[in-house]
């Protein structure tokens, strides 16, 4: 599977959870990127963000792709999920808003995927 099909298969695993605000960073054309793609999204609880991650996770598994690394589980602030080619970012909304990847990473086309980013 690709990187374009492989973040909008995060994607569906974010959704699957109604993950709000979820944006795709496609950093292929950004020099020093160190993948593909970010999916980001936000969470309105430890509980909702540990499920999303967990629906991404399953999801992803389905395709017969494993992560490479998990970091964030413990606090569930900010889960990171990496599949190499493409890095799911799984915020709580104050955490999103503090580390703010978007402008980080300013020269990627970014593309909402929900009514309400």
């Amino acid at each position: 599977m690709n990187s374009e099909e492989l973040s909008n298969v995060v994607v569906k695993g974010m959704e699957e959870r109604k993950a709000e605000d979820i944006v795709v960073m496609d950093l292929r054309k950004v020099k020093g990127s160190i993948c593909d793609f970010f999916v980001i999204c936000s969470g309105n609880s430890d509980t909702q963000i540990e499920a999303i991650a967990k629906s991404i996770e399953s999801e992803v598994d389905k395709k017969d792709e494993k992560p490479w690394r998990k970091e964030g589980f413990t606090n569930r602030e900010w889960i990171l999920i990496d599949y190499v080619s493409v890095v799911a970012h799984i915020f709580r909304k104050d955490k999103r808003q503090y580390y703010g990847l978007e402008d980080l990473w300013g020269d990627a086309i970014i593309t909402s995927k929900t009514h309400n980013a």
